[in-house]
């Protein structure tokens, strides 16, 4: 019963608005970050320091110069529990390498907000799509990138939250980060997490490989062609040719 109250707020939050002037853009992506208790301080600083690490790498700032409009939409949020999703980042038009520089100061510079409040999957993905709805962009994708190291626990289950993404047209991407205690956390991204055109999950083997997993996962986000619906055998390949390290200069 709670969780159908919930859905019902969330979905709430994503009803339409009317439309305005908006800004073109060759992607609207959201960077959703797990800031849960789960996450320790170590943790953390590797996560907030990944991003940042990946988003300065050159491949990054070349995907988005040979977009059609070489320029991207960007925000960086943190969530943990149903209603817990702080951002970090603002919208923010990205064009270039010193861009993404500022964005990457301004996730390395700011103070940890979140630790605790459950873990809300589904509640952050339809935070995202309310965002992507919200801001003065628009994309030719829409991307929400969604990375954790758990399954739901309270809010919004994940599938509810990717159903309805999905529906508006946008894309639902994963990065679970696996551990000891959950070996199989991307099954369950694969499962209730990700959807929508070209969708695809990339596991993190710990946060220590978190750098190299949300690297792999920008430049194919952002250089993303038409792909066919996402199945256990193309996410298999996918986290085949980033060890091989072909995806790198």
């Amino acid at each position: 019963m709670l969780r159908c109250l919930c859905l019902a707020v969330a979905l709430a939050l994503v009803s339409p608005i009317p439309a305005t002037a908006q800004q073109k853009v060759d992607l609207e992506l959201i960077l959703l970050a797990d800031g849960s208790g789960s996450i320790d301080e170590e943790e953390f600083l590797l996560q907030r320091r990944g991003y940042a690490r990946a988003l300065r790498h050159p491949r990054v700032t070349k995907a988005i110069r040979n977009g059609p409009l070489g320029r991207i939409a960007l925000t960086y949020v943190e969530w943990s529990g149903h209603f817990l999703q702080v951002p970090i980042a603002p919208w923010t038009v990205i064009r270039g390498e010193a861009d993404l520089k500022a964005f990457a100061d301004k996730l390395e510079k700011h103070p940890r907000e979140l630790d605790g409040g459950g873990t809300a999957v589904g509640s952050a993905i339809l935070y995202g799509a309310r965002s992507l709805r919200d801001n003065p962009f628009q994309g030719r994708r829409r991307v929400i990138d969604i990375s954790g190291d758990g399954p739901d626990k309270d809010g919004v289950l994940a599938m509810l939250g990717r159903d309805q993404a999905v529906a508006e047209g946008i894309t639902v991407n994963g990065l679970p980060i696996l551990s000891f205690g959950r070996p199989t956390l991307d099954i369950f991204f694969m499962d209730n997490v990700i959807g929508g055109p070209g969708a695809f999950s990339i596991p993190a083997r710990g946060f220590k490989d978190f750098y190299a997993a949300i690297l792999t996962k920008l430049i194919r986000e952002i250089a993303a062609r038409p792909e066919a619906a996402p199945t256990r055998a193309a996410d298999r390949r996918s986290r085949a040719e980033r060890d091989r390290g072909g995806i790198f200069p």
